[in-house]
């Protein structure tokens, strides 16, 4: 072979290989969706939760699809803009607070009815069937719902006043996640503040408030443990949280897409958040006992005392969401609790 036909026999497979690659590129990723939360990168959400999801997506549809994930260090990661921004398709996907902004869904608060819940699988599985029963009305009735979840039943964390009783919260101020949980708040005597995560260490930091309800991993991820005495275990209520997806632009993905979506979300996606908040709270509780915190446990019988003073605000609660449209909130809170019973029955039977 002369030169020129070895040049023109090198320079067709550099083209050829070129061209190849640049079809590999293409295939790759031809779809980006992108998938925003409220926590730091580092929180569970993401590398326990989204970042697998994502993983096992792209994986489902060979590669045909790219996962983008912005966390709460990025402009999409204020929490009361998560649904917002998925509505309004810039994002594609959000993990949100069912309680900020509040009001927002308010048949969906009442899986936040105090001392209902105290697992975060049986809040889980209990919030996801009730909406898939139709008992939600009207929440989220603009989005793709890919899973609705619950937290393990939440402390009370304070900074210098160990809560021993009810009588210790009286005039306490302290941070909380939603109205539901306000509610049951000034029930007990105490100011509930509403703030984002983002602002707790700084408030408490500063005194403004005087500790939180929430769980052992949200103090462990804001830091907080540097800061507060005393943890309260109570499990006294629980919030709510979604995991939703635009409609529209679910609907315009090619069907293997949105086969595959369907298939690592809703039942047994849902499953999973049960062992993902044990390891979570693990966390949290082990950070607050390495900085020396007192850790109160509430006995059964201080706990009942503790429910049985808070049942005229469940029954004002409820009552007053038919105002915020819900039609039969009592029959959402006596499924509520069917449900509850049922998945502990499941899960907890060996339990105290």
């Amino acid at each position: 072979m002369n030169r020129l036909n070895l040049r023109k026999t090198i320079l067709g497979l550099l083209a050829g290989a070129t061209a190849l690659a640049g079809a590999t590129c293409a295939n790759a990723a031809d779809i980006t969706l992108k998938i925003s939360h409220y926590l730091p990168p580092s929180h569970g959400f993401q590398k326990d939760f989204l970042e697998p999801w994502a993983k096992q997506l792209e994986e489902k549809t060979n590669g045909k699809v790219e996962v983008k994930i912005y966390d709460a260090t990025s402009a999409f990661g204020k929490i009361d803009r998560q649904a917002d921004q998925v509505r309004a398709g810039v994002i594609d996907m959000a993990i949100g607070l069912n309680g900020i902004p509040r009001d927002r869904y308010p048949a969906a608060s009442i899986i936040e009815m105090p001392f209902l819940v105290k697992y975060a699988d049986s809040g889980s599985e209990t919030l996801w069937n009730l909406y898939k029963e139709g008992m939600l009305g009207s929440d989220y009735k603009d989005f793709k719902v890919l899973a609705l979840f619950t937290h393990e039943g939440g402390l009370i964390h304070t900074l210098d006043k160990p809560v021993r009783s009810l009588d210790d919260l009286k005039g306490l101020r302290l941070r909380t996640p939603s109205p539901a949980v306000s509610a049951m708040l000034e029930s007990y005597g105490a100011s509930p503040v509403g703030l984002p995560p983002s602002a707790i260490y700084e408030n408490l930091q500063k005194g403004n408030i005087d500790g939180l309800v929430t769980t052992w991993d949200l103090v462990n991820a804001v830091k907080a443990n540097e800061l507060l005495k005393y943890h309260t275990d109570a499990g006294a209520y629980v919030a709510g949280f979604y995991f939703l997806m635009n409609q529209k632009k679910f609907e315009s993905l090619p069907e293997d897409v949105r086969k595959a979506i369907d298939e690592i979300s809703g039942d047994p996606l849902v499953a999973k958040f049960g062992d993902w908040w044990d390891k979570w709270e693990a966390a949290g509780k082990a950070d607050a006992v390495k900085h020396g915190n007192e850790i109160i446990e509430i006995d059964d019988k201080t706990r009942a005392e503790w429910k049985d003073a808070v049942q005229p605000m469940i029954k004002d609660y409820l009552e007053g969401l038919k105002a915020k449209g819900v039609k039969d909130p009592e029959a959402i809170y006596k499924r509520a609790q069917e449900l509850v019973a049922q998945f502990d029955t499941k899960y907890h039977a060996g339990d105290k």
